[in-house]
């Protein structure tokens, strides 16, 4: 599954109207997808872990998350869901557009307080956990705001914008001081966004490592260091696997036939296909399509 298709996902399950930019989605690991790829959006994202247990990332750092995390993500920051061995996980996807917290460009809160926050000037942390002290009080915030989103009295969006804001003012308030990313640190995430773009535009084409590497001004042995030190396995490994996935939600939400989605996901061999999809799913991709005979999505 790419990006895309996530948005997609998202978009046929609106909790709110377009001219409030607060949108909330309950989704399961591995039911509704296997994982969620590498990724990044202008919307600042919220996480909340609702039952079982997981892996997120953000900015390439992993962590294995469980029942009652809040894993806040930033307006450009690069973030991924997995499965954490064959454990469900169940959660709550809150994406929120900024604006909904501006009125304007010389106010105030959002000069000192928003625009920093959200462009990580202001540092905070990331992974919120039972164990942080202020706690109890953010995700007090989160549960209040979804009795609203969930009744949508008339005038609930006036108290969900209050929330927010209290929200935002307990991760202020109790931000510790933390190092800055470094300029390389930068310059290797801003690679890695370009690559895994590419990857997402492209990986139904042929692509190879010297297409990766002059992408990125890097040798080819320089390439598949940086991508291995940064991702955790090769540049190769991981294209195929992204293919996987879609090629695995193309099973289940279309009734192409197989040869047509392996050709789709960039894949010109069926044997090579039908091997490494049975290696990491466990059946052949036949025998996935018989699981789910019936497209989920219209």
């Amino acid at each position: 599954m790419n990006l895309s298709e996530y948005q997609n996902y998202h978009e046929t399950k609106p909790h709110t109207t377009a001219d409030f930019p607060y949108n909330t989605y309950l989704c399961s690991i591995p039911r509704d997808f296997p994982s969620v790829p590498l990724h990044w959006h202008a919307e600042l994202e919220m996480i909340v872990i609702k039952k079982g247990r997981g892996i997120v990332s953000a900015d390439l750092e992993k962590r294995p998350v469980t029942s009652g995390d809040i894993i806040l993500i930033r307006p450009g920051q690069l973030h991924s869901i997995e499965q954490d061995q064959d454990y469900i996980m169940e959660y709550e996807n809150i994406i929120l557009k900024p604006e909904l917290l501006i009125s304007g460009k010389n106010d105030l809160c959002a000069v000192r307080w928003i625009f920093p926050f959200m462009n990580g000037e202001i540092q905070s942390e990331t992974f919120l956990t039972p164990e942080l002290p202020y706690y109890k009080d953010v995700s007090g915030c989160i549960r209040q705001i979804d009795l609203l989103c969930s009744a949508q009295t008339e005038g609930y969006q006036l108290a969900v914008k209050g929330l927010l804001f209290q929200f935002f003012f307990l991760l202020v308030s109790n931000r510790q001081k933390k190092e800055t990313a470094s300029a390389s640190q930068m310059k290797s995430l801003e690679k890695m966004k370009t690559i895994l773009k590419y990857v997402e535009d492209h990986y139904a084409e042929h692509i190879t490592i010297e297409d990766m590497a002059e992408l990125t001004c890097y040798s080819k042995s320089h390439f598949m260091k940086f991508f291995k030190q940064n991702i955790g396995t090769g540049f190769i490994d991981y294209l195929n696997d992204y293919r996987l996935t879609m090629a695995d939600r193309l099973l289940k939400t279309s009734d192409s036939p197989v040869l047509e989605i392996a050709a789709q996901c960039g894949f010109d061999n069926l044997s090579y296909f039908n091997r490494i999809f049975k290696r990491k799913y466990g059946v052949s991709p036949g025998k996935m399509r018989r699981h789910f005979p019936n497209p989920q999505f219209g």
